[in-house]
C-alpha cells in the first residue's frame, strides 16, 4: 500500500542510503538542518508566509521509500516556494510525479502563487515529467561557474579592489537592491520572477536556516549610491556560491568583485571552493557567461528554471531539449575543496 506523508527523524537511515547511492555530496550538517531539524514538526503547522525552513515529504510503498521531495519557502511575504530536492528510486518516475503533484497542490492551497524548480541539464525524462505531468513551464536557465579550472585560484590573484566600495548589507538597503534586481530582469520574465522588498531583508530566523549567507552592497564611494549587491552562500562551510546583482549602468570589474568575495570567505575558511552563478533571465546573464568563459572558468552546472504559475512568460527566449533534476547549490562532481 502506497502513501505520501511527512519525512520523520526515523527515516534518516533510509534517506542517507539514498543520498549515498546518488553520491550527492550532501553533508551531515545540511541533512540535519534541512531535513531532520527538531523544529521541523512544528514548522509544518506555521502559515506559509512565516515559513523559513525546508519541508520534506516521502512516497512510501509498504516499508520502502520510493521518492522524497524537499520544498523550501523563499524569503519574503510573496509566498513563493522552490523544490530543492527530488530523490527517487530507479523506475519510480510515476511515484515521483505523484509526489511533485502532491507538493504543488499542498502549497498552492496554502496560497503560493508560484512554485519554482531548477533542473540539471541531463535527462529528458525528468523535464518531460515536470512539463507534461506536473504542469510546469520552462523559463530560462542558470549556470554555475567554478572559479579557476580544476579547483584553481579563486579569482584573479592580482586583482585589486577598493574596500570603500563594499560594505555589509543592511535591511534598509533592501528596497534599493530590489529595484536593481527587478530592473535587471529581462522584461518578459518580470511577471514570474520579480521580487518585493521583503525578499531581500534578513529575518529574525536567519540563524536557524540550513545555510549560511553573507551579503554586501557595492556602493559609489563618493555618493554612497548602491550599484549592486553580492550574496555568498554555503551549506557546508567548504563550498561557496557567489550571487551577483548589478545595476546595468554601473561600470564594474568582475575580478575585483570576485577578489573581494574570496577575501571575505578566506577569513572564515582557508581552503574552499568558489562557484559563481550567472542568470540568463537578467540583462547581464549572457555577458557574464562570456566573461567567465574568457577567464577560463569551468561551467560545472547548467540548470533550467521551471515554474508552476498562473503567470506566463511573454515570449520564449530559447528552446532547450535536455535537463535533469536537482541539486541545491553544487553538482555532485563539482563539490571539492581547493
Amino acid at each position: 500500500m502506497s502513501k505520501i506523508r511527512k519525512l520523520y527523524f526515523y527515516d534518516k537511515p533510509k534517506v542517507l542510503k539514498m543520498i549515498s547511492l546518488l553520491n550527492s555530496g550532501a553533508s551531515d550538517r545540511y541533512l540535519d538542518l534541512s531535513m531532520f531539524n527538531p523544529l521541523n514538526l512544528l514548522h509544518y503547522l506555521v502559515p506559509l508566509k512565516y515559513k523559513f525552513q525546508p519541508e520534506s515529504y516521502v512516497y512510501k510503498d509498504g516499508k520502502d521509500i520510493k521518492a522524497l521531495i524537499t520544498v523550501t519557502p523563499q524569503k519574503g511575504f510573496n509566498k513563493k516556494v522552490e523544490i530543492k530536492k527530488l530523490l527517487f528510486e530507479e523506475n519510480a518516475l510515476e511515484a515521483s510525479a505523484e509526489l511533485v503533484q502532491y507538493a504543488v497542490s499542498r502549497y498552492k492551497a496554502m496560497g503560493s502563487p508560484s512554485i519554482l524548480v531548477r533542473v540539471d541539464e541531463s535527462f529528458s525524462e525528468l523535464t518531460e515529467m515536470f512539463v507534461s505531468k506536473c504542469g510546469f513551464s520552462k523559463i530560462s536557465n542558470e549556470k554555475l561557474w567554478q572559479s579557476g579550472v580544476n579547483g584553481g585560484v579563486n579569482g584573479d590573484p592580482n586583482a585589486e579592489y577598493d574596500k570603500n566600495e563594499f560594505r555589509l548589507f543592511r535591511n534598509t538597503d533592501a528596497e534599493e537592491v530590489m529595484n536593481i534586481y527587478n530592473e535587471a530582469l529581462l522584461p518578459h520574465f518580470r511577471p514570474l520572477l520579480n521580487c518585493g522588498v521583503s525578499d531581500f531583508k534578513d529575518n529574525i530566523f536567519k540563524g536557524l536556516s540550513y545555510y549560511s549567507e553573507y551579503k554586501y552592497v557595492i556602493v559609489d564611494k563618493n555618493t554612497q549610491k548602491i550599484n549592486g549587491c553580492i550574496s555568498i552562500q554555503t551549506v557546508d562551510d567548504e563550498n561557496y556560491v557567489l550571487d551577483i546583482i548589478l545595476n546595468g549602468y554601473f561600470e564594474y570589474d568582475i575580478n575585483s568583485i570576485i577578489s573581494f568575495a574570496s577575501d571575505k570567505i578566506r577569513k572564515r575558511c582557508k581552503n574552499f571552493g568558489l562557484y559563481i552563478r550567472s542568470k540568463r533571465y537578467t540583462n547581464l546573464g549572457e555577458k557574464l557567461d562570456n566573461i567567465f568563459s574568457d577567464m577560463g572558468y569551468k561551467c560545472v552546472q547548467n540548470q533550467i528554471v521551471l515554474t508552476n504559475s498562473s503567470a506566463r512568460v511573454l515570449k520564449s527566449e530559447e528552446t532547450v531539449k535536455r535537463y535533469n533534476v536537482l541539486t541545491d547549490f553544487y553538482p555532485s562532481n563539482a563539490i571539492q575543496t581547493n
